[in-house]
């Protein structure tokens, strides 16, 4: 994803690119992420797509394809007259938020930290292109990692990522940041499959959870995808003892 550029005057750009060439996916990632950090939380008022253009030193058109493609996803309500708005109460797809471990190992007032095990950019396998509809001969970046509470076990990350979606994946350090965390800073999701099992604890469960042979594992399996692009696969297998609990 391309770089979003403050200026002095408020406009925002593409990094090295000159006003007036801020692409609609510049625009929608920067009202996203207002949208789903602050400042405009639930019912407030967008500015007009006149001003937002004049901000973004775009077309008045590029606000809307942005605003458009928000608006399918569910965050925000636009009419004639009345403006648009942030929705009190979106619609149930676009609720789901993808949960950041970090965030709940230090809810339980735990102490969190984050290893990486293992790191590798293989040739897709025959599985992982078909999930991800990925070309033959396409590699992905697949990344171990261990997630730490108080210094006990608490989840085992399996993840692969679409390099030809996510290209700057392929540089980024993952031995200080975990692939959890950059990707929901990195880039948005339109669309979410995720599946619960519980699954026998094999190799990897025994030697990084402590789990023993055969033992039952709480196991989840998550892909994204943004606009029709897989972005992420991911296995996540946890302590014996945890409990997920959703509200919708």
């Amino acid at each position: 994803m391309a770089d979003i550029c403050g200026r002095a005057d408020g406009r925002f750009v593409m990094a090295g690119d000159s006003p007036g060439r801020t692409t609609y996916r510049v625009v929608q990632t920067e009202i996203l992420r207002r949208i789903t950090g602050g400042p405009w939380g639930p019912g407030t008022l967008l500015p007009t797509e006149e001003d937002l253009a004049q901000q973004f030193g775009c077309a008045r058109a590029t606000i809307n394809r942005a605003l458009r493609e928000i608006d399918e996803l569910g965050l925000i309500d636009r009419r004639r007259k009345s403006g648009t708005r942030v929705r009190l109460a979106p619609v149930r797809q676009a609720r789901f938020e993808i949960p950041l471990v970090r965030a709940e190992v230090e809810a339980t007032g735990a102490a969190y930290r984050y290893s990486l095990v293992h790191r590798e950019m293989p040739d897709a396998p025959d599985w992982l292109r078909a999930r991800l509809n990925l070309a033959p001969g396409a590699v992905a970046l697949h990344l171990i990692c261990m997630h730490f509470a108080d210094g006990a076990p608490y989840q085992l990350e399996d993840r692969w990522i679409n390099i030809t979606a996510l290209p700057q994946a392929e540089d980024h350090d993952f031995d200080l940041q975990g692939p959890n965390e950059w990707l929901i800073a990195t880039v948005p999701f339109s669309e979410v499959e995720i599946s619960f099992e519980a699954t026998a604890a094999g190799v990897a469960e025994v030697t990084h959870l402590n789990h023993r042979s055969g033992d039952p594992v709480f196991h989840v399996k998550r892909t994204t995808w943004w606009q029709g692009a897989a972005i992420t696969h991911v296995g996540l297998s946890y302590r014996a003892g945890h409990r997920m609990t959703a509200r919708y």
